[in-house]
């Protein structure tokens, strides 16, 4: 029987810095709302599959939004992840790996994998072999698991989800949204306050 609580969209990639930083706010959201709405998650699709190596500029422009994140949240990140890696600005397929764990009830968890393997072990989440190594870490089904990853559906699933996050306004990550009585609205992020987005959250849903 479909829900009938408001519904709360969290727009987000796997590989997204800031959603890294956001991540203990977010956890103290979830953990206040959750019996009050209908949490979603919502696969927003950052950069396309790229085979290509990051330029150095972009990669010192990422490097220097790490290092505002961890000044401002204080955020933990492992910058021996630039020497010990070939970037590439892809996160299509961590976030085809998020769909495919999803079908297995394991969304989140994958989701939790993904960021402490790129941000606080510095391993790569654009190679598929990394991915897969952490699907089989989690325990997942393997043999589905490989099939849904690498299938063409997951791939057309991720792009009509990223359709879908456009949709709603969704195109930058984290982004928050409510529906509720027929209509959404954008909710601010407050990187540094829960409690902000608790109390807009409760008035939208009580209003």
């Amino acid at each position: 029987m479909p829900s009938s609580k408001p519904k709360l969209y969290y727009v987000y990639d796997p590989m997204c810095s800031w959603c890294w930083g956001y991540k203990p706010a977010w956890e103290q959201i979830t953990q206040a709302i959750s019996d009050e709405v209908e949490i979603i998650y919502v696969v927003g699709g950052l950069a396309p599959d790229s085979d290509e190596p990051m330029p150095e500029i972009m990669q010192q422009q990422i490097m220097a939004y790490w290092k505002k994140i961890e000044g401002y949240l204080g955020t933990q990140f492992n910058y021996e992840f630039w020497a010990n890696n070939t970037p590439r600005r892809s996160t299509y397929p961590a976030c085809r790996a998020i769909l495919a764990a999803r079908s297995q009830g394991d969304e989140l968890a994958m989701l939790n994998a993904i960021q402490e393997a790129y941000y606080l072990n510095a391993k790569n989440p654009s190679d598929n072999d990394v991915l897969q190594k952490l699907a089989q870490d989690m325990g997942l089904d393997m043999a589905r698991f490989n099939t849904d990853f690498l299938s063409e559906q997951t791939h057309q699933r991720l792009l009509d989800e990223i359709a879908f996050a456009r949709s709603i306004g969704g195109s930058s990550f984290p982004s928050l949204f409510i529906e509720t009585s027929g209509r959404i609205f954008q909710l601010p992020i407050d990187y540094q306050n829960a409690e902000t987005t608790i109390g807009q959250i409760r008035k939208v849903t009580v209003s």
